[in-house]
């Protein structure tokens, strides 16, 4: 029997799971979705103060499932709200741990996929990672001018599957990702259109309470002038300004849901206003894509649409339809976040690419070339 080489742990914490996975090489030997009551996560202060609750019950569903940690190579984390970074696979190092810690761009689930995978890794003297967080920012200096002098645009977005979906493709073609011009959306509570450049994320919407598409949850780019007017109204408290905004937005606001697979059945029974507010969404996303276009000047290698919406044949062909002149369209359903994770760490194990320090560089100066 041929020996692993390579088994790396993989760790993707949410707000209420922690998604686990363990993977020989880049093939999942085992995953797991840790559900963690409510109660329970509330007797908590903070997030952070969860790490030692969430890193035993961790090591207690590997203990039950039989695997011997001590041969394993790695532990991957996912990135939480840190410092902007360039894309990469980064080593967890005392910098990183104090900033997620601290919440230094604020707190969230995430902040401790690095802190779990340190403090297993430590113990066992192998290397923790974390890859593409939501805070890579690759921006070329065009795409930070908002129009409006005291704001400047930022890059949030689903980059660990936009990254991991874009390496996947490029594979395919028999390219390096450094090598294509990319348009990848990926499609999920929140909708990130982003121009990938020879290996950079050179423009992307502010997918988590910014511009772009509107989603299943969040309102995109809407009229600034109609906006301050309802923030200024009296009628709202800022906290019911925001959940209209994200959370309460998109098809929620129209419709009352975020499930797709419910917007479809209501189609299905004739519903015409749960279709037509269906049709404006894949309509946003074919325009931002249309824009992302002009980024690149055209010259676009292909277009790729994923996330879970992509699952969605008649929503995928409604956006395809008004796209499909520019580049071929690609679809790469789901996410996939734990076989990211592993991905990126396997690439710095087997030295096909070199980790990166953190903070590293925080702004890109990428240009179209």
């Amino acid at each position: 029997m041929q020996e692993i080489k390579h088994r790396i742990l993989v760790i993707n914490p949410g707000s209420t799971s922690t998604k686990i996975g363990v993977f020989d090489e880049d093939r999942s030997v085992f995953e797991k979705t840790i559900r963690h009551e409510t109660e329970t996560i509330n007797q908590y202060p903070t997030i952070i103060d969860q790490y030692e609750f969430r890193k035993h019950t961790i090591l207690e569903a590997l203990d039950e499932e039989g695997i011997n940690i001590s041969k394993l190579s790695a532990v991957c984390g996912r990135g939480g709200l840190l410092k902007p970074i360039e894309g990469g696979t980064y080593l967890v190092n005392e910098e990183m741990l104090r900033d997620l810690k601290e919440g230094v761009s604020g707190q969230h689930a995430s902040n401790l996929g690095g802190i779990l995978a340190f403090e297993i890794a430590s113990g066992l003297n192998i290397p923790s990672y974390i890859v593409d967080p939501v805070v890579v920012d690759e921006l070329q200096p065009l795409a930070r001018v908002s129009g409006f002098s005291l704001i400047e645009r930022r890059s949030i977005f689903h980059a660990l599957n936009q990254k991991a979906v874009a390496r996947r493709v490029a594979k395919q073609l028999g390219k390096k990702y450094e090598e294509l011009n990319l348009i990848i959306t990926h499609m999920g509570g929140g909708i990130t259109v982003g121009v990938h450049h020879l290996g950079k994320v050179i423009d992307v919407n502010n997918g988590l309470h910014g511009d772009g598409p509107f989603s299943p949850e969040r309102a995109g780019t809407v009229p600034a002038g109609d906006l301050v007017d309802l923030c200024f109204s009296g009628d709202y408290y800022r906290e019911e300004i925001m959940k209209k905004l994200v959370g309460q937005g998109g098809l929620v606001g129209y419709l009352g849901t975020s499930d797709a697979v419910k917007v479809e059945k209501m189609i299905e029974n004739g519903d015409e206003q749960a279709r037509h507010v269906y049709d404006a969404m894949a309509y946003q996303i074919a325009k931002e894509i249309g824009a992302a276009s002009a980024v690149l000047s055209g010259k676009v290698d292909a277009i790729i649409l994923t996330g879970g919406l992509a699952y969605g044949k008649g929503f995928v062909k409604s956006i395809s339809k008004r796209i499909s002149w520019i580049a071929d369209v690609i679809i790469q359903p789901g996410e996939n976040e734990l076989q990211a994770l592993a991905e990126g760490a396997l690439r710095v194990l087997k030295q096909e690419e070199e980790y990166k320090e953190y903070p590293g560089t925080s702004k890109s100066e990428a240009r179209i070339q």
